[in-house]
């Protein structure tokens, strides 16, 4: 069984997901702990609902990403933790050395293509539907040490109707999410990830 950390800044719908897949036995995982950048995400709570030990590392309480990450980093080593995941988290995680490979993201568009610093949640998707582009989607990859450019390990598309709104897109994206995180963090658990300089090879069972 694969031991988590989460990382939440907001509503905590991914972690939700996550709980969810944990619950009906299609993830086989345990999460150890969930770490919450604001003091008042409704993801603590969906924390708490289930057991699920919290702490609070408040961006605003450090100066620089280093020190920010190193507290975080040091919530989760007073755990057994195998991976870490980002889920809706905001803010610049550094991580050291000896944790690449083991962290994932995902975003709710297609990288490298509306990503960076300042896209995320609702930025993504009106990004998307103004720039007029057929087709959209999310990304879970791997994170090294600039917003959304680590390795890909999947994605899953959906189409862009001509009278979507942000709202409507970003429904059809999460449930594709939804699909998408569960799956490569069973990837991982299995040891079939490999990464190979930019790219990930998703190796037979």
């Amino acid at each position: 069984m694969l031991n988590l950390a989460i990382l939440i800044s907001g509503s905590g719908t991914t972690l939700q997901n996550l709980i969810d897949r944990i619950n009906d036995k299609t993830l086989n995982a345990n999460i150890q702990i969930v770490i919450s950048s604001a003091p008042d995400t409704h993801g603590i709570k969906r924390a708490e609902q289930n057991s699920i030990p919290v702490a609070i590392v408040e961006r605003k309480g450090f100066d620089n990403s280093d020190n920010f990450s190193n507290t975080i980093i040091n919530e989760i080593e007073k755990y057994s933790v195998d991976l870490i995941i980002l889920a809706g988290f905001l803010h610049l995680f550094k991580i050291p050395d000896k944790y690449t490979g083991k962290v994932m993201n995902i975003h709710p568009g297609l990288i490298p293509s509306f990503c960076g610093k300042g896209y995320y949640g609702h930025h993504v998707h009106e990004a998307v539907i103004e720039s007029g582009v057929k087709v959209s989607g999310c990304t879970v990859h791997f994170v090294d040490n600039e917003y959304d450019c680590g390795p890909i390990i999947i994605q899953r598309v959906v189409q862009v109707h001509e009278d979507d709104s942000p709202e409507t897109l970003a429904q059809r994206v999460f449930k594709e999410e939804c699909i998408a995180y569960p799956e490569a963090i069973n990837l991982f658990a299995e040891g079939r990830l490999k990464i190979e300089e930019r790219k990930v090879k998703v190796l037979n069972k």
